[in-house]
């Protein structure tokens, strides 16, 4: 079995949603069942990794490659690092807690939304570990298509608006990946991606490739100036789709630049890295203040995961800076390492963040904030839990939301104070924004009616907010799993930042 575990954990939720939707709407509920065990079973199974992966060595472990299109040589090729594993694990884990939120909520086709979770939780875990840039390619798109359907059949009033801007935006930007793509085809004759990290390039190749690449993934993360899709899908989205959206497939852009620009134009990547940092901290105050004028819930949250996305690709290329320009390895890795975790803990915020919005959307069918007030006094046990997410998505220490951000600023600071300065600063902002919408949901006096009549968080809930609850206080209090999971990976990666090819 352990010979084809990545090929199991991207099948089993893909094939899984085949009984599902044989249980077709006269029987919802054993959907519900068929869905919640394959989600389960996907879970266990990741956990393996945990098992078999050597993290002291690193490097791309359980391989798997088999011929796919022979007349091009493309290979359906699987491996993963500690990098992947953290990814995919989160993943599993979040696609239970997606599946036990919409339980209830779903009533419309429920077998149909099931389905599309779990072919969207097996794509994203070939995302994770495919070696193969065409296969990779294929799956970052594949994506696109549940994602499409959850939105579009389950959203908001506007969900056919948001559902062809976010296909437009993401489908727009794969032109260009599939462009560079076939280029370095055509130089190396493989799909290979560690064949296509040790082709030369002169420089002139790397910048039109770093660029087709950058667009492509900087809309997926996404970075400013490409991230007004990103709200609109939000706030349109149903509750789980919110949730895998933020949690997850926002990380594969991230994901993306670690395993394309990073090996492939590492030279380019370089020369323009001050433009990725520049536009990472316009993500990370800019983007702030926009947050703090929101009154849809949805729509803050959303901005913030912009600008909380920010630090990620701030780590990821201030390493570039500190390694070319200061031969700082050891802040490389520690700004590498921060930008990890922060995918990481991101995930887990800001899901327990929109699950909370989604709770109290359940019962008031609204998501503006000037509806709402004194809800701690109708449901104390759900206020325990949205102060603790929102202390988190401020950054507040024992909590995730402190350690990746504080290990991209330490880098920072050793690239430059004034980078450092204003990637700290967003503490202040985080916080600004984040309390601000809880003293207005939660605190004071119930001024609606209709907020008196909330009804406290169920065991189902519950089981869903502690679960969340459990891994931002795990990864904030004790980060050494994770840190140690991906550190050889993280390494790996830094050295390759020292590769000249020119």
């Amino acid at each position: 079995m352990f010979n084809h575990l990545l090929s199991l954990l991207i099948w089993l939720p893909v094939v899984g949603s085949i009984p599902v939707l044989l249980a077709g709407a006269a029987r919802p509920n054993l959907a519900r069942w068929l869905s919640m065990l394959v989600a389960v079973a996907t879970f266990v199974l990741s956990l393996f990794l945990l098992v078999q992966y050597n993290a002291d060595a690193g490097g791309m472990q359980l391989t798997e490659s088999y011929l796919w299109i022979a007349s091009w040589g493309v290979h359906y090729g699987l491996a993963v690092d500690g990098i992947s594993v953290a990814l995919i694990v989160m993943t599993t884990f979040v696609g239970i807690l997606v599946i036990a939120g919409a339980w209830e909520v779903i009533q419309d086709k429920p077998h149909l939304y099931m389905a599309a979770m779990l072919i969207l939780e097996g794509l994203l875990i070939g995302v994770f570990c495919a070696t193969d840039a065409l296969l990779f390619y294929a799956l970052f798109e594949a994506i696109l298509i549940p994602m499409f359907i959850l939105i579009g059949m389950w959203g908001g009033p506007r969900r056919v608006y948001a559902t062809l801007k976010f296909f437009i935006y993401t489908f727009f930007g794969s032109v260009f990946m599939l462009i560079a793509l076939l280029y370095l085809y055509q130089k190396a004759h493989t799909f290979d991606l560690a064949t296509l990290a040790a082709l030369p390039l002169t420089f002139k190749e790397q910048a039109w490739i770093f660029f087709a690449f950058l667009i492509a993934f900087a809309i997926k993360v996404p970075m400013v100036p490409v991230h007004t899709w990103l709200p609109d899908a939000h706030v349109e989205a149903p509750t789980g789709g919110s949730v895998v959206l933020a949690a997850v497939m926002l990380k594969v852009g991230t994901y993306g630049m670690l395993r394309f620009i990073l090996p492939i134009v590492p030279d380019a990547g370089a020369h323009f890295a001050w433009l990725i940092v520049v536009l990472s901290l316009i993500a990370i105050v800019y983007i702030g203040y926009v947050a703090l004028v929101q009154e849809d819930m949805k729509k803050l949250v959303a901005y913030s995961s912009v600008a909380h996305m920010g630090f990620v690709t701030l780590g990821i290329f201030i390493a570039f800076a500190l390694v070319r320009e200061q031969g700082s390895t050891d802040m490389a890795l520690l700004g590498m390492q921060g930008a990890m975790v922060q995918m990481i803990s991101h995930g887990f915020v800001s899901g327990a963040m929109f699950t909370c919005i989604g709770v109290m959307y359940d019962r008031l069918h609204t998501r503006q904030i000037k509806d709402y007030g004194g809800v701690i006094n109708a449901m104390p046990w759900f206020g325990f839990f949205y102060v603790l997410f929102a202390m988190a998505n401020c950054g507040l220490p024992g909590t995730s939301g402190f350690v990746g951000e504080f290990m991209v600023i330490l880098a920072s600071f050793a690239a430059s104070p004034w980078i450092a300065l204003f990637a700290a600063f967003t503490l202040i902002i985080g916080a600004g924004y984040t309390l601000w919408l809880v003293k207005r949901v939660l605190w004071g006096e119930i001024t609606n009616p209709h907020v008196a009549e909330m009804k406290e968080i169920n065991g189902r809930e519950t089981f869903v907010l502690v679960a969340f609850a459990a891994a931002v206080l795990a990864l904030g209090i004790w980060p050494q799993p994770l840190v140690h999971l991906m550190d050889s990976s993280v390494a790996q990666l830094v050295q390759q930042l020292a590769i000249h090819k020119i």
